[in-house]
């Protein structure tokens, strides 16, 4: 408990704006707990309106110079960056468990993910380029430039609070942009630490101001609103993602948007069920069943579902439930009571509609919010959770018969986030592959996120992307000059 304390009281509780740490102008905070307890673990500055605009104005007033800035140089901050959270994985690590829940070994993880996208990013902000071309006519030459596309406003998850920041703060730093970053107020103190990091790798003053509130929908509406705000990237729900997106019309924002998922992973009937079921696990599991891009639906051919259901229940019900700092611990709690509650009626209603529940099914008794693993079979298309983003450790499993009834069962669904397909004959996983309608597709392997990968769906998933070669390109502006024949 000591090292926890110590870990949670190294962070600043405060608004960062400016480079300066300060408290809210009403000198407001609210709580931060631990969702395996309930424990409070601190008190956070808790942001109005206007200190999100104080915030807006220190980005404006950086964003010039900071665009002026060599590449180089921003590129060789976010390489700082990145040795620095390798160097405190275990604190930060650490502090990722006691906000979010997550078992410690995957918060490792987390920040290892985290780190890489500083180091991505380091690298690809000295590639960016322009274009030098003879137009058609042969009169004149075509000049294209890359330039930042100005302030941001960078609204991040708690379900991964430390790498959904470095994933929009390192294109943003290597475009040379400013910004404003308003983590979740389930998990700000990532966040905070981050800012924190990056002072100390070097990241001059104004360029990353993160304000914590428990009420974001003003502050967030007030920034969004702001002529001064150019660009908008967010990854939460589809509900408030519409919504976001409204708003940014008025102001004609450049937007990214990273929501809900409903993935569905196929196993066909030549499926190695041990890569499978492995591959369910990490699908299903990672972070407690609570990630975008979590296997939603099980569609498995008829002739191995039994077999792959039992694999599945089995190695599910020998999972240990538990704080994520204690050993061995697989599944951890759910963010709120409200998770649970979502989950449980999820499962209630496809049982009462004649779903079999062959392990788990309920919740577990507090303190802290846990639900058991759980594997259900013969769910009905009806159900809610074939339809619903479960966002819990929830295994829906419905059959099929035919490689077109797979996809039609795929498809159907206004979300395009993420899917899976297990499958040994290669003409097949083509085929599959090329017209399942998601953005992101693990084939014979249950973990899609990758840095070096663009990350992003279609239909209600999303707008945009993140990662990869384009992941800069959400961050840049294309000017055109038209030159004079020389």
């Amino acid at each position: 408990m000591s090292n926890e304390s110590a870990v949670v009281g190294h962070v600043r509780p405060e608004l960062f704006i400016g480079g300066k740490w300060q408290a809210a102008r009403t000198d407001a905070t609210f709580p931060v707990t631990d969702p395996a307890t309930g424990r409070v673990l601190c008190e956070v500055a808790d942001a109005g309106v206007e200190d999100g605009l104080a915030a807006l104005d220190a980005a404006a007033a950086s964003q010039s110079w900071w665009a002026a800035r060599p590449p180089r140089e921003r590129g060789e901050i976010l390489r700082s960056a990145y040795e620095l959270l390798l160097e405190r994985i275990d604190d930060l690590a650490l502090l990722v468990t006691l906000e979010m829940g997550k078992p410690l070994a995957e918060a490792r993880d987390e920040v290892f993910y985290a780190a890489e996208f500083f180091r991505w990013f380091a690298e690809e902000g000295v590639r960016v380029d322009g274009g030098y071309a003879v137009p058609p006519s042969g009169n004149g030459r075509i000049l294209t430039l890359r330039h930042p596309v100005g302030p941001c406003l960078l609204v991040t998850p708690w379900n991964f609070p430390l790498a959904m920041g470095t994933r929009k703060i390192g294109p943003a730093v290597a475009a040379g942009c400013t910004m404003v970053v308003k983590p979740a107020e389930q998990t700000p103190l990532s966040m905070l630490a981050l800012a924190d990091l990056l002072t100390e790798a070097g990241l001059p003053d104004g360029v990353l101001n993160v304000v914590t509130t428990s009420k974001p929908a003003d502050l967030v509406r007030t920034l969004i609103r702001d002529p001064r705000t150019r660009k908008l990237s967010f990854t939460g729900s589809t509900s408030v993602g519409k919504l976001l997106l409204e708003q940014s019309a008025e102001q004609v924002l450049r937007v990214s948007l990273e929501l809900g998922g409903n993935a569905p992973f196929l196993v066909f009937d030549d499926a190695d069920l041990d890569a499978a079921v492995d591959g369910a696990i990490k699908a299903k599991l990672r972070n407690t069943g609570e990630s975008c891009t979590a296997a939603n639906r099980f569609h498995v051919h008829r002739s191995v579902a039994e077999e792959f259901s039992r694999r599945l229940a089995d190695r599910l019900s020998g999972l240990r439930i538990g704080r994520g700092t204690e050993p061995d611990v697989a599944i951890g709690p759910l963010i709120n009571q409200a998770a649970v509650t979502k989950v449980s009626e999820l499962v209630q209603d496809a049982t009462t509609r004649g779903a079999v529940v062959l392990t788990g099914g309920a919740a577990v008794d507090g303190p802290g919010h846990f639900y058991q693993p759980t594997v259900l079979t013969g769910v009905p298309p009806q159900a809610r959770l074939l339809h619903e983003e479960i966002f819990g450790p929830v295994a829906a499993i419905t059959v099929f018969d035919t490689e077109a009834e797979a996809i039609a069962m795929a498809n159907d669904t206004p979300y395009g986030l993420a899917a899976y397909v297990y499958t040994r004959d290669l003409a097949r996983a083509l085929r599959v592959c090329e017209r399942l309608d998601s953005g992101m597709i693990g084939l014979n392997q249950g973990l899609v996120s990758n840095p070096a990968a663009p990350f992003g769906g279609t239909k209600h998933s999303g707008l945009g992307r993140e990662g990869g070669r384009v992941g800069i390109e959400e961050f840049l502006e294309t000017k055109y000059v038209a030159v004079a024949q020389p």
